[in-house]
């Protein structure tokens, strides 16, 4: 009989609602395949009450470098504001441990790239937390439609509409370029766009406009993008913090078939449908329901996919050049907002100020009402 593989020891960094929340769920999904051995945050009470929800011999500290040379963990789920990011992931790596990181996974291409050299010294991988990706019907749908099953890809629209409100971004780091990196381009609608570039491939070409409608921050509230995929399908998305009526909402037209998927912080199969051309026999439909067995679009989903990567010893999905490629697609929208002019992949480089920093040098960005 083969023996079981170990249970990687796990470590938190950030105790907020995101990690004593789906992080923490996550945790508990594969305790089979995990252990919890220790919890880092600057502030103790917040420390202490986490280690009580997660129960257990979880150790706490207050030092992320103190909990790597005490601990050595295998993985490290980092949840804390997005300034820290690159800091936390580069020392994380550095240790030999594995990372998964809440979105974004740093603040521009040139901290991405410090990222991933981290990655080439030390062998270890660090993932993004793009949980849309891992739900069944988001598996199923990539499938079909890479496949060419549902025909060529034609048009589509990628909406992220919520509505956040001045108490939300009473929070210190929000709403900055330094702290968040951007407004719901950055921190809200990348969920959806990342899911849609997972769906539709490569991107050539963005042009965006962005706007400051409601809120008093320094980024944008409000962004509009117009894309051109590698395929030469065209797609319109859109990624707003001042709509009362929330959705988040992906349709792609295809040749053969609509996908449409509505739902709001999260998918299961019963959010997707999909609508046959006229030519389409109804009989070719059935293969285009979602599988019978139902997985979430979650953190569990996603730690799962680490968790076999880990195990086989392999780069881990939502990592390297396929989740740069969503910053990317980032930072040519901002690009593209600010400059008025289109913007190709591959064309923000080194030298380039949107390399270093979503705003470019425009920190001081005004936009026109």
């Amino acid at each position: 009989m083969s023996a079981q593989p170990r249970r990687l020891r796990v470590a938190v960094v950030g105790t907020g609602g995101i990690v004593s929340g789906s992080h923490l769920t996550a945790l508990r999904a594969h305790a089979d395949r995990t252990e919890l051995v220790a919890a880092v945050d600057i502030d103790p009470d917040r420390l202490e009450a986490f280690r009580g929800l997660a129960g257990g011999e979880v150790a706490g500290y207050t030092d992320l470098g103190g909990m790597l040379d005490a601990e050595r963990p295998d993985l490290v789920l980092i949840g804390t504001p997005p300034s820290l990011h690159r800091e936390q992931t580069v020392a994380a790596l550095k240790s030999g441990a594995w990372v998964l990181c809440e979105k974004p996974l740093c603040l521009s291409l040139a901290e991405y790239d410090d990222i991933a050299q981290a990655e080439q010294a030390s062998g270890a991988y660090a993932s993004v937390v793009f949980q849309h990706r891992y739900g069944s019907g988001a598996v199923h749908a990539r499938d079909l439609i890479t496949s060419g099953e549902l025909g060529d890809p034609l048009v589509a629209h990628c909406q992220t509409t919520w509505h956040r409100d001045s108490v939300y971004y009473a929070v210190p780091w929000r709403g900055r370029w330094a702290t968040e990196g951007g407004g719901p381009t950055m921190g809200h609608g990348i969920h959806q766009y990342d899911l849609l570039l997972h769906l539709l491939g490569e991107w050539t070409e963005v042009r965006a406009m962005a706007s400051r409608l409601v809120h008093d921050t320094e980024s944008e509230d409000v962004s509009t993008a117009l894309v051109r995929f590698a395929s030469g399908a065209l797609a319109t998305v859109v990624n707003s913090v001042v709509s009362p009526q929330e959705v988040s909402r992906i349709r792609i037209d295809c040749a053969n078939a609509t996908v449409e998927l509505t739902h709001l912080y999260g998918h299961s199969n019963a959010d997707w449908v999909y609508t046959a051309a006229p030519h389409i026999p109804a009989q070719r439909t059935a293969s285009w329901h979602t599988p019978a067995t139902d997985v979430p679009s979650s953190h569990t989903a996603q730690l799962g996919a680490v968790l076999d990567a880990y195990e086989a010893g392999v780069r881990p999905p939502g990592s390297g050049a396929d989740a740069r490629g969503t910053l990317e697609f980032a930072a040519a929208l901002y690009k593209a907002a600010f400059t008025g002019s289109p913007v190709h992949a591959g064309e923000i480089v080194p030298g380039d100020p949107y390399y270093t920093a979503m705003h470019g040098d425009h920190p001081d960005w005004s936009p026109a009402r």
